[in-house]
């Protein structure tokens, strides 16, 4: 299709109000001529494409830790306020990065998020860094990319490396390290936003030529040597992040990335082939830091999982293995266990036989994905919108959070015009299937917690523990059968990305939906506490589902935040939690325990759990808009843990 044709279907998709459509056709449309004038094109739809501050949208997932998709989840959000306008995205910089800025935010549009962005002084970046009263900190970032080029930042390791010895190269080093640890640490101190670094590009021709390959002091392995500093730096400080723009770089091709003539005329390193690959890895950031992420995939099975129409060719001609026929389609399955591995649930709409296609399944050669990899599954003749609904209050996850794989363009529509908010990417050759998996920016999470490792695991056992209840005589029947030890402790360094997350993702059972980032959690851990509740039960660990973080006030403590995993909704592990709470704030001379319940379109099931754990309705000044207060009287006993619950605290527990 013609750019012009790409245009005008994404403008006529847009006056229909058509947004899943319109979304993909400028995405389409930025993808083959990424331009400022496309850019311009897409941001003037941008309040169609990328609403903010609409209820409707704020309140539209469900969910346990699915995907925080709408503006009211962001990440880093210490408040709801931030929900009513753009993620802001600050750029410190070496180098002209301003015809970057408008792909970027065309992208993220196209992905339903709406950016502000501010762009600092050429380096200025230490000193905008270190004023309390810069500019940057004034513009108040959600996140703040640092994005500073080796020649600018450590020549001696660039245009000056011939002429360097070991010792003056080592310096270099540790002086530009100094000056990321300066900025990494500059920001930490005035701002919890989120920080991505980006490294440094080692040379395509090193200065020694071939020798740089044998040599003792090699250009390459300076650099790299100075990447890996750099990656170790971020990873001690909370919500610092690296952005490999040295892999990028590699990845897109060094020859075609730079442009000398732009960069002497302008400052402007990048090459026009470079600039949306750019902005699309500024993009997969944001939208993370936005909390704009999916939690499942859903992927046909003909000529999609693999080839060939099952109904037609049977088992023995469909095609998936390593021969050209079918090595597309294996390789569509290697992506998708690499998303499984990273979280991602998988799940199969398949208009087919049922038996048939898991006799497929199970028995044809060459598969990577067996049924066992499935969380869920709608194999039979209903309408695939359909099936994605279903697969969504299945996995209780929001329709938001599903992500669309199909080969039939007719199929794409039709989940496109009935379900918009469900994110369903264009396929057109098999052999670039993979590729347009990996492209997806919204699988991307900032953290790989041991919980995304094991999700699919957790759904199995959540599987089984609904088998049981069903066979149960009653419930404390069924909550013994379950042999739960519910295990409390403060938050920790290891725990700090998951809880992090856990505040970020979680929906339903989130009493005020504070969303919260690392460095949040660290400085909240500081000035009141951070409890963490982590569950094994009979079938295995369930990992750590529950957080509570509290506040001192007058005469005791408040929840600012109480909220567990859906994966443990149900048992009455509630209780137990906040039995903990109040024993712990007994026991720290508090006469009263506040809860705050924040309402929202997704909460209602948990929005009673105070009333129903003798907490008193009371009014409470400064309270939120909205909020509802409620107070527990700890001279008073209870709660009570439930008695088929085993409680343990860890002795360091705060």
């Amino acid at each position: 299709m013609s750019d012009t044709d790409l245009r005008a279907q994404a403008e006529e998709a847009v006056r229909e109000g058509r947004l899943g459509e319109a979304r993909v056709a400028f995405a389409e449309l930025l993808a083959a001529k990424p331009s400022a004038a496309t850019a311009a094109v897409i941001l003037r739809q941008r309040e169609f494409l990328a609403p903010v501050g609409s209820p409707a949208r704020l309140e539209a997932e469900d969910g346990e830790d699915p995907r925080p998709e709408d503006s009211e989840e962001r990440v880093g959000a210490a408040n709801a306020s931030r929900t009513s306008r753009p993620l802001r995205a600050a750029f410190l910089r070496s180098f002209t990065v301003e015809p970057v800025v408008p792909l970027l935010e065309a992208y993220a549009a196209c992905h339903g998020l709406a950016l502000e962005t501010w762009v600092g002084d050429f380096n200025a970046y230490v000193q905008e860094l270190l004023d309390p009263a810069s500019s940057l900190y004034a513009f108040a970032p959600d996140v703040v990319f640092l994005t500073v080029l080796a020649d600018d930042l450590v020549p001696a390791l660039t245009r000056e490396f011939a002429s360097q010895t070991e010792d003056t190269i080592a310096a270099a080093a540790d002086e530009a390290l100094a000056t990321f640890g300066t900025c990494v640490r500059a920001l930490r101190t005035h701002s919890v936003a989120p920080l991505v670094v980006q490294n440094l590009e080692a040379p395509s021709s090193p200065a020694h030529g071939l020798w740089d390959a044998q040599a003792a002091c090699s250009q390459r392995e300076a650099l790299q040597h100075l990447n890996q500093r750099l990656r170790q730096l971020c990873r001690e400080v909370p919500g610092a992040y690296t952005l490999d723009y040295d892999a990028l770089v590699a990845q897109h091709g060094a020859a075609t990335w730079r442009d000398q003539q732009r960069w002497a005329a302008a400052r402007m390193p990048l090459s026009r082939q470079a600039l949306l690959p750019l902005a699309k890895a500024y993009a997969r950031f944001a939208l993370a830091v936005a909390g704009h992420t999916k939690k499942v995939l859903i992927l046909d099975l003909d000529d999609t999982l693999w080839g060939g129409i099952l109904g037609e060719v049977g088992v023995e001609g469909l095609q998936v293995g390593d021969d050209p026929r079918g090595a597309p389609y294996r390789e569509l399955q290697r992506a998708a266990l690499e998303l499984r591995d990273r979280g991602v649930l998988l799940a199969i709409s398949s208009k087919n036989d049922r038996d048939d296609a898991l006799n497929a399944m199970r028995t044809l050669p060459g598969m990577l994905l067996r049924e066992e990899h499935f969380a869920a599954m709608r194999i039979g003749w209903q309408d695939k919108a359909q099936s994605c609904r279903e697969i969504a209050a299945e996995l209780n996850v929001g329709v938001d959070s599903l992500v669309f794989l199909d080969d039939n363009p007719a199929e794409r529509a039709r989940v496109r015009h009935e379900l918009p908010e469900v994110h369903v990417p264009e396929l057109t050759d098999p052999a670039g299937y993979a590729a347009r998996l990996r492209d997806v920016p919204l699988f991307e999470r900032l953290t790989l917690t041991e919980e995304d490792r094991q999700r699919a695991r957790f759904y199995a056992q959540r599987r089984e523990a609904s088998a049981l209840a069903e066979g149960a005589a009653d419930l404390p029947s069924y909550y013994r059968s379950l042999a739960m030890h519910a295990h409390f402790a403060g938050v920790s360094r290891l725990t700090l990305p998951r809880v992090a997350q856990l505040t970020q993702k979680t929906n339903q059972f989130n009493l005020t939906t504070r969303r919260y980032t690392e460095a949040d959690i660290t400085r909240l851990a500081g000035d009141g506490g951070v409890y963490t509740m982590s569950v094994t039960d009979r079938f295995g660990d369930q990992g750590l589902v529950g957080v509570a973080i509290t506040r001192p006030v007058t005469k005791g403590w408040e929840l600012d935040s109480f909220l567990m995993s859906c994966r443990v909704i149900g048992r009455t592990l509630e209780t137990a939690f906040l039995a903990f709470v109040a024993d712990r704030a007994r026991a720290s001379g508090c006469e009263v325990l506040r809860g705050t319940v924040l309402p929202t379109a997704k909460n209602a099931p948990a929005r009673d759990v105070y009333a129903r754990h003798g907490f008193t309705p009371v009014e409470a000044d400064g309270a939120d808009q909205g909020a509802l207060c409620y107070d527990l009287d700890l001279t008073q006993p209870g709660p009570e843990a439930p008695p088929w619950v085993q409680c343990h605290v860890a002795e360091d527990t705060p």
